[in-house]
């Protein structure tokens, strides 16, 4: 009999793993794909450690969650700059000074003040759809080039469609500053995050290909209590009604060439290309070994968004109205059990950055410890 059964070998069960069995209590996590990490998992390919779903780089300001992280990783200095590609025409994200200048041909802050100003009172009053929130946070020209056609992308639907709530903010810098996100602490797991999980998981029992709710009497029947990462309404058999979730679509090809884009992301900007972005993966780790080696080929990922059906792989809640009310009704179903904790993004029906799942999964693990 195990103290903790833990389903899901993301980072949110592997906090709880590591932090319970660092407690002395008997753990178990078993997970229905063929390998640890969730959608963190990253494989060696040639060299090159490839972000198998999607681009995870970590950035934080909670201190309190970079020094758990440093425990099973290096991190590198890696800094988040993509670049957005409209039409071939190239601007740096997030929005600032080399956006502006390309742009209009701005030089000082003031111009790029003014020209922002100027084009954000073609919406008056309250806006009615993303289109218009977006164009009141940085006026029509950056809305048609850099935001318009990405996030028709995205979501599948036209912007003016769109409830405005999607963009609360559009970060725009008055400076020289290409670094995507304001975090005091930002980094690539040298090695890549497989391994990261890997310490983490280190000396606890894992059962991979293991489908939880395939044969859920017998596991509950192994443990004092389950900690449950996957989607809360698949836990209830969809008896409610299934949430809904924006999904992703990668192509990833090997190219026996040494530099494909000259940068980790390019976002296409356009309505056009049918991709959102490609990620070439070595740039996460500055086309370099981990002696410090140059490394010949390179793997890019083209990404499509996609509508998520049963069976597809859920990436991002659709948190309207709607889906926020059915994942009102599974959470208090999910209140009434006794013995099993939901957590995580799918648990828990939210979108969560990585140092928020470490943040709270720490959390809940103090709690179960008390």
């Amino acid at each position: 009999m195990y103290d903790y059964l833990i389903v899901g070998a993301g980072l949110y069960g592997a906090v709880i793993a590591q932090r319970t069995k660092a407690a002395g209590k008997s753990v178990l996590v078993i997970d229905k794909r063929d390998h640890i990490a969730g959608n963190v998992f990253t494989e060696n390919v040639e060299g090159i450690h490839v972000h198998k779903y999607g681009a995870h780089i970590f950035h934080t300001n909670n201190k309190a969650v970079w020094d758990y992280v440093q425990q099973f990783a290096t991190f590198n200095r890696f800094t988040n700059s993509p670049v957005a590609n409209y039409h071939g025409e190239l601007y740096s994200l997030p929005f600032n000074m080399y956006t502006f200048n390309k742009m209009w041909g701005v030089v000082t802050p003031e111009e790029a003040a003014a020209k922002i100003e100027e084009q954000r009172k073609e919406i008056t009053g309250e806006p009615q759809n993303l289109e218009e929130q977006a164009i009141s946070l940085v006026g029509r020209d950056v809305y048609e080039k850099l935001v318009k056609g990405y996030t028709e992308k995205q979501w599948g639907r036209p912007c003016d469609q769109l409830p405005a709530f999607i963009i609360k903010r559009l970060p725009v810098r008055l400076t020289f500053d290409n670094n995507y996100f304001n975090a005091l602490y930002q980094g690539i797991p040298v090695g890549g995050y497989t391994r990261m999980v890997e310490r983490m998981l280190e000396g606890i029992e894992v059962k991979l290909n293991t489908d939880y709710l395939e044969q859920k009497e017998y596991w509950d029947r192994q443990t004092e209590m389950v900690i449950y990462t996957g989607p809360i309404d698949a836990y209830f058999n969809y008896s409610l009604g299934n949430l809904e979730y924006r999904s992703v679509r990668f192509e990833t090809e090997l190219l026996d060439i040494p530099n494909f884009q000259g940068n980790a992301a390019v976002n296409y900007t356009d309505r056009e290309t049918p991709w959102t972005r490609i990620i070439e993966h070595k740039w996460f780790e500055f086309g370099m070994d981990e002696n410090g080696n140059d490394l010949p080929k390179t793997v890019i990922s083209r990404e499509y968004s996609s509508e998520w059906k049963l069976g597809d792989e859920p990436y991002y809640p659709v948190n309207d109205e709607k889906n926020g009310k059915l994942y009102a009704q599974y959470r208090d179903l999910a209140d009434k059990e006794s013995k099993v904790i939901f957590g995580g993004r799918l648990g828990e029906y939210k979108y969560y950055d990585m140092d928020q799942v470490i943040s709270v999964a720490l959390e809940k693990a103090e709690m179960l410890l008390r």
